[in-house]
């Protein structure tokens, strides 16, 4: 069975926040073959709350560590597919990574081992299933394309 060749083409666009506040939405392009497999049935939502600045985005600190906690897990995941990074949200306070997985027991298993290096961070999880990809839709959509103002 060939393995499951995941984009990595990755996207930023501005967007507001229920409160008025800025997020930086960074979505993953060409997650189609991803989707079409039909395997990555449940979305979690991992959020880490912060301490912002006088914009609610991170400061320097919280964002290296975020940057990092990233880096890992898109390595993780990418040696071993059970689950694949689609969006992440930055602004208004949190930080909020979303993925879609084969299964959310393994997916746990192996998010820990993958953070197990990092100090503790205060993370919020949720688990839904998302068959037809809803929230990865609705989050393509803040996708500016080239040329728009």
């Amino acid at each position: 069975m060939a393995r499951l060749k995941i984009s990595d083409d990755w996207w930023t666009a501005p967007a507001e926040g229920e409160t008025g506040n800025l997020i930086l939405v960074t979505g993953r392009r060409g997650m189609e073959p991803v989707k079409a497999t039909g395997l990555y049935r449940y979305r979690i939502e991992v959020t880490w709350r912060y301490e912002g600045d006088e914009k609610a985005l991170p400061r320097y600190a919280d964002s290296k560590l975020m940057e990092e906690v990233t880096d890992a897990l898109i390595a993780s995941f990418d040696r071993d597919p059970v689950a694949v990074l689609t969006g992440i949200y930055t602004g208004d306070g949190q930080r909020n990574w979303v993925f879609y997985t084969r299964s959310l027991h393994i997916f746990q298993r192996k998010f820990n081992e993958t953070l197990a290096p990092f100090d503790e961070m205060p993370l919020e999880f949720v688990a839904e299933e998302d068959p037809d990809w809803e929230e990865y839709q609705e989050m393509c959509e803040c996708e500016v394309a080239e040329g728009e103002d």
